[in-house]
């Protein structure tokens, strides 16, 4: 109930109206993109993926981003993240729909193949691209004092749209694949994307160009030298904001964490819980899994509010970073598929309810001519997060996924980001943390 009246609170924005549902649209295309490369590269009939051919995936879809996200992250501050949005839509459009037809044309070998991946790269690289400057765009959709508000309801949307993309990929990956055939339904998949990124596409013309910002300078072309600079400044500004710093880092942790949770999920989906010639089986195991993070990933929006209001933001992070920790305790000394799904779900609001938290903390702290850059700097640590975990997976795991000692770990390292949040409140101060609450504090 508190979720629906904050959200009625910032329905009367009409811009933030139409950024909530850019960003469910476009969320929900990138599932269903997602859920076809998982079938199509890992539980296709002739795959037997390991932890490093996980990490492999991980590196060729997330690398990228973080090794050019720092040259193009002062583009977010001179150009107009409206037509960011927009033109990263149109071009996932178009390579979705040809990934699409490589695949349902059989020509999947050579230089189609070089084709084929490369399109996948480029794809999922735009994304955290288009994402740092939805995030950036924000506080232009709001007022001041609603950051935190709006930032449990934005991010939130993300996981409810690849929640109803991923449930749809799946639905025609299974609905198709027995009369069409495997990699064919596949390539519907791919094409089920494109046409949801279109209808992303048609949201985002609703804009003015300039209605995201960025407010200052929009000039199109930069030097290599001013792209350092900027870079530079923007870091800079960012060390001089402690508690936004902090809280960046933090995110990369839990990421990573969540990150080997992941990886272990998929091998025991595909290694332990079902014999390895059935991955049919084993991504139904791993949709549920999903579905069940998922909704922990959307109950965190009416929660976070509701313990912000009563506990403050700081005690919320070190609440949420406990709950992660007792979740992956739970699973520790386990293999059971209920127990492990029922525990993810926990996990999946630590998470997702942790990352909340530091969305309102960025946006509260830094100012707005380093948004755009600090926001691609926090989706590069959320990538290199990822593929970090997916490496440390390769060697920390075993062939069927669930180590007890390698969760005990990953509990450990949850108990220990939480400690962090709390020296850092005593040695900065309480209140530094709160700032960006201040319309939950008025509403209570």
């Amino acid at each position: 109930m508190e979720l629906l009246g904050a959200l009625k609170r910032l329905w009367r924005h009409a811009a933030f109206r139409r950024l909530l549902i850019l960003r469910t649209l476009s969320q929900a295309a990138d599932g269903t993109l997602q859920v076809g490369m998982a079938s199509y590269i890992l539980f296709s009939p002739q795959s037997q993926p390991n932890a490093w051919a996980i990490a492999g995936v991980l590196a060729l879809t997330l690398l990228p981003f973080t090794v050019i996200g720092p040259f193009v992250s002062p583009l977010l501050d001179r150009w107009s993240r409206r037509n960011v949005a927009l033109y990263s839509d149109v071009t996932r459009a178009f390579l979705a729909a040809t990934i699409g037809v490589i695949i349902f044309s059989g020509a999947t070998t050579g230089a189609w193949a070089v084709v084929l991946f490369g399109a996948l790269l480029v794809a999922m690289s735009i994304n955290r691209f288009m994402l740092a400057g939805l995030s950036a765009g924000l506080q232009h959709t709001v007022d001041e004092e609603e950051y935190l508000t709006a930032s449990s309801i934005l991010p939130t949307v993300g996981p409810i749209g690849v929640v109803i993309g991923g449930a749809a990929g799946f639905a025609a990956r299974f609905g198709l694949g027995d009369l069409i055939g495997a990699n064919r339904a596949d390539a519907v998949v791919f094409g089920l994307s494109a046409a949801m990124f279109v209808g992303s596409v048609l949201m985002c013309r609703g804009f003015a160009p300039h209605a995201l910002g960025p407010t200052g300078s929009t000039d199109v072309v930069a030097s290599a030298r001013a792209v350092a600079a900027g870079l530079g400044e923007a870091a800079r500004h960012l060390r001089t904001r402690s508690v936004a710093l902090l809280a960046l880092l933090l995110m990369a942790l839990t990421r990573l964490l969540f990150g080997l949770l992941s990886v272990a999920v998929i091998l025991a989906a595909r290694h332990l819980w079902h014999p390895s010639d059935q991955p049919e089986l084993a991504l139904a195991d791993l949709t549920v899994w999903g579905l069940a993070t998922g909704a922990g990933f959307i109950l965190s929006a009416p929660v976070v509010p509701f313990m912000v209001r009563r506990m403050g933001l700081r005690r919320t992070c070190v609440a949420l970073l406990v709950l992660g920790s007792v979740a992956t305790l739970g699973m520790a000394f386990t293999s059971s598929k209920p127990v492990i799904v029922a525990m993810s779900f926990f996990i999946g609001l630590s998470v997702q309810g942790f990352k909340i938290c530091v969305d309102t903390i960025v946006q509260s702290h830094v100012d707005e001519q380093f948004k755009g850059r600090v926001f691609t700097f926090y989706d590069m640590g959320f990538n290199a997060a990822f593929v970090a975990a997916g490496v440390l997976a390769a060697f920390a795991l075993p062939t069927t996924g669930l180590s007890a000692v390698a969760f005990v770990c990953v509990a450990v390292a949850y108990a220990l980001c939480a400690v962090w949040i709390i020296a850092a409140g005593a040695r900065l101060g309480h209140a530094t943390f709160e700032r960006g609450t201040e319309d939950l504090t008025r509403a209570s």
